[in-house]
């Protein structure tokens, strides 16, 4: 039987996982809106 400390250890590493591919999904979605030209931005904006 696993003692406390180890899922403990476990639930940290899966919710640390969970945060690093929520950052790294708004990041990549920010990358890309920087990519693109501004006068798409302006015209997506008015829709």
């Amino acid at each position: 039987m696993a003692s406390i400390k180890d899922v403990g250890k476990f639930f940290v590493f899966i919710a640390g996982g969970l945060v690093a591919i929520i950052v790294g999904s708004f990041m990549i979605r920010g990358t890309m809106h920087m990519w693109d030209n501004p006068e798409d931005d302006k015209d997506q904006k008015k829709d």
